[in-house]
């Protein structure tokens, strides 16, 4: 019982720092830009293409198929906000999420143009052969997932709070108007931000996937992560650490020891009732700004 326990533990701890992770997508746009991305889970999507397109389809070498998918990952962040949000600049927060759910639309529709709905066999970046610790099975993609994502977490964490880059960016994700009355450049920060987006998601691709099946369903592992977005706050990239341990241990415990006893769906609806008491009593989520602007 114990032994077991554990493992669900660590399991469910592993896989919420993958939730930290994709979560960061969310955080790292609006923190630099102020625009929630309701395509997150699609950037997952489309992140996981570009490797397998690369890997799988190409032929290359990981060693030379994943710099050349977060390459193409770049372009593409740069691409969006180029096409979409450069042009938005100083606009409402309103119209900005309205372009982000035509944008969840329109990179579902490029994926199905481009790869096909067909299910993709991704390429295995990670040994498939769990680490074993005893009695205790951990598995690797998910254990060097969560290792890059606390230095991830901690870097970015400092970035934005440290350097004078960060603090700029900061300042945009305050007020498009005022950052530009102080010599800001709104639309640097927000490519840059757009780009990075693109990157985390197709580093939590590699980790979510990894020796996996990839299709468009595979675009739900965005809202599974909102949870540990809100809860942490939308400004927040170190509490995203925090909140995904307690989003993956809740999840992966009520899934092992609630579910079989109400026929399921426990553990995956938990983590958003817990999201939504915390907001309740702090809507800005447990780190975020005080801050409040409704939409």
């Amino acid at each position: 019982m114990i032994i077991e326990f554990l493992n669900y533990l660590i399991n469910g701890a592993l896989i919420g720092l993958l939730y930290a992770l994709i979560a960061m997508g969310f955080v790292v746009i609006y923190r630099a830009s102020k625009v929630f991305n309701f395509a997150q889970g699609e950037l997952v999507v489309f992140g996981g293409f570009l490797v397998w397109w690369m890997v799988m389809e190409l032929g290359l070498t990981m060693w030379t198929g994943l710099p050349l998918a977060f390459a193409a990952a770049v372009a593409f962040g740069l691409l969006i906000e180029r096409l979409f949000f450069s042009r938005l600049v100083g606009e409402s927060v309103f119209s900005m999420v309205m372009v982000t759910i035509g944008l969840l639309i329109l990179i579902r529709g490029v994926i199905l143009v481009a790869f096909g709905p067909q299910v993709r066999p991704f390429p295995i970046v990670f040994p498939l052969a769990p680490i074993m610790v005893g009695d205790l099975l951990i598995p690797r993609s998910l254990l060097y997932g969560g290792l890059l994502t606390i230095v991830i977490g901690l870097g970015l964490s400092w970035f934005f709070n440290k350097t004078r880059a960060g603090l700029r960016m900061t300042a945009v994700a305050e007020d498009h108007q005022v950052a530009m009355s102080m010599g800001i450049s709104v639309r640097r920060s927000v490519a840059f931000a757009w780009a990075l987006g693109s990157v985390l998601s197709t580093l939590g691709a590699i980790v979510y996937l990894s020796g996996k099946s990839l299709n468009l369903l595979t675009s739900e592992i965005g809202m599974a992560a909102l949870p540990v977005a809100l809860l942490a706050g939308l400004e927040s990239i170190g509490g995203l650490l925090l909140a995904g341990l307690l989003v993956g241990i809740v999840q992966g415990l009520a899934m092992a020891y609630l579910d079989p006893l109400v026929g399921g769906a426990v553990g995956s609806v938990l983590p958003f009732i817990i999201m939504l008491l915390v907001l309740l009593i702090r809507p800005t989520g447990m780190f975020g700004w005080k801050t409040i602007e409704r939409v």
